[in-house]
C-alpha cells in the first residue's frame, strides 16, 4: 500500500482530506468575494459546511490584520431554484421568447389609446 502514493491511486483518507481543503479554499474565496457565509453555504451545497466556515473566517482574521478590502464579485448571484423554476411551469426556451415577444406588443398596444370605429354610410 504504501506504493500507492506514487501510482497516484486516490485512498479515501486522501479523498477526504481533498474535499475538506477545497471547502476550505470555498469558504475563503466566499469571504475575500464579500459574501455571507450563509451566501456560500447556499452557492456551495456539497461542501462541508465546518470547513467552509474554518475557510472563511481565517480569510476574515487575515484579511483584518492586513487591513484588506474584499473584491466584488463581477458573475451576478443565480437566483434561486426555487423561487424561478417551482412557481413557474417549465417551458422550452422557444415558448419564453414567444411569450415575451406576445407581453412586450401586449404592452405596446394597451398604452396606445384604442381607435373607435368610423360608423360606416349606408
Amino acid at each position: 500500500m504504501a506504493g500507492c502514493d506514487q501510482l497516484g491511486i486516490e485512498t479515501p483518507q486522501k479523498a477526504a482530506e481533498h474535499q475538506l481543503a477545497e471547502s476550505k479554499a470555498v469558504g475563503s474565496a466566499c469571504r475575500h468575494a464579500v459574501r455571507a457565509i450563509e451566501d456560500c453555504y447556499t452557492l456551495n451545497p456539497k461542501a462541508d459546511k465546518a470547513s467552509v466556515f474554518a475557510g472563511w473566517r481565517e480569510m476574515d482574521e487575515y484579511m483584518r490584520e492586513n487591513k484588506l478590502e474584499g473584491v466584488t464579485p463581477v458573475v451576478p448571484r443565480p437566483p434561486p431554484p426555487s423561487a424561478s423554476k417551482a412557481s413557474a411551469p417549465s417551458k422550452p426556451d422557444d415558448e419564453e421568447e414567444d411569450v415575451a415577444s406576445s407581453d412586450a406588443s401586449d404592452e405596446a398596444a394597451s398604452s396606445k389609446p384604442a381607435k373607435k370605429p368610423k360608423p360606416k354610410a349606408h
